[in-house]
């Protein structure tokens, strides 16, 4: 083989690597704790993390779309907060459905308000969509804490039945948790969204170059109206995930969730500056961030340095998302 074959098989094999480096990264992790830690395929451990993968998969799917829009949303935080307790606080004078429908509502009304300020501001960019996200965020939060008094509140303080919930958090069909058939549906549902509709790839045009998106009839406003409403219901959905499986909901369950979901995406493979990226790519990178958050607490690590971790990740993947561009 010449130089210049070999060069450029060296080309071709650093590209896909770079490309599927999330595959190579769980396959390692999944190995190496493995064979430091048997209790790592444990079937109760296996359990552990498939009903892990819940929340964070729905926040992680609705924010892959605000970022291939070109945008980025930090009140994911305020709006888990949110729907959270409101709720938990209706299943008893309201009903299950009647709680559950509310809560979904409330998380796309978020959503669709972090767009209306947005197009009313002319924030545009995606810095200021950062600014002013993280600005809703604190409101729904404070509105969470007037809420419920600043209390946390219980599954067992609920007289009315909570099946739905309690299916939600802890049932199972089969081999299969609840929250990971809510996890296929909707990732059957974005993936056919994003893919096979019109709205769909005016998301990708608008992310990738709005002027051009404008000149070519998209209708800018729309498609941000649809990414921060998805962004809003897949935020809702998985507080409800989320306070189904722990039991209690409270104002502040949701810290954290905003940089996880970022840092997912990122990581999936959808980059930063809008117009690439897919769901089915998020589903790996929530998976590298849910199992090494699980191999990590099997390992005896402590909590700060899995946060260096997930830092120095998160850095790795925006800064091998720019050399891709470069």
């Amino acid at each position: 083989m010449t130089v210049q074959g070999t060069n450029s098989a060296i080309r071709v094999g650093a590209s896909i690597l770079r490309d599927y480096l999330v595959l190579v990264m769980i396959a390692a992790l999944v190995a190496l704790t493995a064979l430091i830690e048997p209790k790592f395929l444990s079937p109760e451990n296996l359990t552990n993390i498939m009903f892990q993968f819940g929340p964070l998969m729905m926040v992680a799917l609705g924010t892959t779309f605000v970022i291939i829009g070109g945008f980025i949303d930090l009140s994911i935080a305020g709006t888990i907060n949110l729907v959270a307790v409101v709720t938990i606080s209706l299943i008893q004078p309201m009903g299950q459905v009647p709680a559950l429908l509310t809560g979904l509502a409330t998380g796309t009304v978020c959503g669709a308000l972090n767009s209306v300020l947005i197009l009313s501001s002319g924030a545009l960019t995606q810095a200021e969509a950062l600014f002013m996200t993280f600005g809703l965020s604190t409101v729904y939060s404070a509105i969470a804490l007037l809420y419920s008094h600043g209390s946390t509140m219980h599954f067992w303080d609920i007289t009315a039945s909570k099946s739905i919930f309690q299916a939600i958090g802890s049932g199972s069909l089969g081999f299969l948790s609840w929250s990971f058939v809510i996890f296929l549906i909707s990732l059957a549902a974005l993936w056919v969204f994003q893919e096979m509709t019109a709205e769909g790839r005016a998301v990708r045009l608008t992310g990738g170059n709005k002027t051009a998106a404008r000149l070519a009839g998209v209708r800018i406003s729309r498609s941000i109206v649809v990414i921060y409403a998805i962004g809003g219901f897949m935020a809702a959905l998985g507080a409800i995930v989320l306070f189904s499986r722990v039991t209690t909901a409270s104002p502040v369950i949701g810290v954290g969730y905003e940089t996880n979901a970022i840092l997912a995406v990122v990581v999936g493979g959808t980059t930063l500056k809008g117009g690439k990226g897919s769901v089915l790519r998020t589903v790996m990178g929530v998976l590298l961030v849910v199992l090494m958050s699980n191999c990590l607490n099997l390992l005896g690590v402590s909590t700060y340095l899995q946060v260096v971790a997930e830092g120095a990740i998160l850095t790795f993947a925006i800064w091998l998302d720019n050399r891709k561009h470069m």
